[in-house]
């Protein structure tokens, strides 16, 4: 690949961009972003050679959205209206049955692939970029079928040289699934984290207190507001029916706590704790 095209350079974007200057050298890779200081930081960390403009994107070999998925969905139609038979144009969002929608129509449709790299970390911006990110991560593809044989095969070229495992899914089957394992821990810790916060205001010692389990499980709360409006706004559906299930086990939780049923609440920690043996056999 030679003429790389990447709208976003931040975490996932830039973190991809450090990835493909090592794999293709010679590779020239132009950024493109809302925040212009988000292009200076990129062009100073050296991951892509300049700023881009879609309307250059035509002659390319590869264009790459990983930007919020609102923004993404806006902009997807305008990339595919300019790009050439030969461009391979995929998004990274956390969503994909609106943008699949949105683009089932357009007469580029083939250029197009659907992915989402489960990855990331709760940092955000150029300077959060890292190099092999995407190593050893599930990289969810929706509706291959509607893609172009031969920018398949490009995409599953990159996705192996990456060394990402592969997982084919339809759009709807993936928003709902993805609700549950990654929207719903995302929430969690938002709100684990505002309940600390608001308490800290009467106990200032409560920070001194927040052991290692505190940490990781609030970790998720520093993930940029900027993706995750977006995300909930585009899964809502899925979202509120994964949450209400959640609040149900809360409720369940609190009123084994009030009827003092310490042998249920043993029960139900030791049934959960098979989430070990599970996330063991997926590592």
């Amino acid at each position: 690949m030679k003429n790389i095209h990447i709208i976003g350079v931040g975490l996932m974007g830039g973190s991809l961009a450090k990835d493909l200057k090592i794999l293709y050298p010679s590779c020239y890779i132009t950024g493109v972003d809302s925040n212009e200081n988000h292009i200076k930081e990129a062009l100073s960390l050296g991951f892509i050679d300049a700023e881009g403009a879609i309307k250059n994107f035509a002659n390319s070999s590869l264009v790459i959205l990983a930007i919020p998925v609102d923004s993404a969905i806006l902009l997807l139609p305008k990339v595919l209206d300019v790009v050439e038979d030969d461009t391979l144009v995929v998004d990274f969002g956390s969503t994909k049955s609106g943008i699949c929608k949105a683009v089932e129509s357009h007469k580029n449709r083939r250029n197009y692939l659907a992915v989402h790299p489960i990855t990331g970390t709760e940092f955000s911006g150029p300077k959060a970029a890292i190099n092999n990110l995407y190593k050893d991560k599930t990289n969810i593809i929706c509706e291959v079928e509607k893609t172009a044989f031969k920018l398949q095969e490009r995409a599953l070229e990159l996705f192996k040289k990456l060394e990402m495992r592969i997982r084919y899914m339809d759009a709807v089957s993936h928003d709902k699934h993805i609700a549950y394992v990654s929207h719903l821990s995302h929430i969690s810790s938002f709100m684990l984290g505002k309940t600390v916060i608001e308490k800290e205001k009467n106990e200032r010692d409560i920070f001194d207190m927040a052991g290692s389990g505190f940490e990781s499980t609030v970790r998720l709360a520093k993930s940029s507001p900027d993706m995750w409006t977006p995300i909930f706004k585009q899964n809502k559906e899925n979202v509120l029916c994964t949450l209400s299930e959640y609040i149900t086990n809360l409720q369940y939780f609190k009123g084994l706590l009030e009827n003092d049923d310490f042998e249920t609440i043993y029960a139900e920690m030791k049934q959960t704790n098979r989430i070990k043996k599970i996330l063991k056999g997926i590592s």
